[in-house]
């Protein structure tokens, strides 16, 4: 599974994206664990850890809103972690 991080999401994590090889089945929650159990260098000052940032943002399956957090992933499914936005 492919998580792609943006804005905010990308500075936490230091990676534009990043492969996890999970099990077919595997939840949105249980890819979300595994994406905040990697050991990250501390991000740069006034950005908020990766852990606040996923807390709060909205996440896209495959370029699909999803907001099922248990919902089964398929093993070649792109995740995108959106962070809020300023303005409208």
């Amino acid at each position: 599974m492919l998580v792609r991080y943006f804005a905010a999401a990308r500075a936490a994590a230091g990676v534009e994206e990043e492969l996890h090889a999970l099990p077919e089945g595997t939840s949105l929650e249980a890819l979300l664990e595994a994406a905040l159990a990697v050991q990250r260098p501390v991000p740069p000052e006034g950005t908020p850890t990766l852990d606040r940032i996923v807390a709060r943002s909205s996440f896209l399956r495959n370029e699909v809103a999803v907001r099922d957090h248990s919902a089964p992933l398929g093993a070649d499914d792109v995740i995108d972690v959106l962070p809020p936005f300023a303005g409208g």
